[in-house]
């Protein structure tokens, strides 16, 4: 299962908000529903969430293998 957990720790502790990703960065309302959902998002959302945040990967999604397949 994708979890966005380690996001919302990110954007809290950079002082980054939910209405700057949309107002100022340009991502929809629509991704930011899926990040909030905890579904897929684009590797090219990943990328720019990763270069506004000034992060890696591992510090936006991580992956729960015990609720997996």
């Amino acid at each position: 299962m994708i979890s966005y957990e380690p996001l919302w720790d990110t954007m809290k502790k950079r002082n980054v908000t939910t209405y700057a990703l949309i107002n100022k960065y340009g991502f929809s309302p629509y991704t930011i529903t899926n990040l909030k959902r905890n579904h897929s998002i684009t590797m090219h959302t990943l990328e720019k969430l990763c270069k506004i945040l000034n992060c890696t990967a591992d510090s936006i999604v991580k992956f729960d293998h015990e609720t997996g397949f």
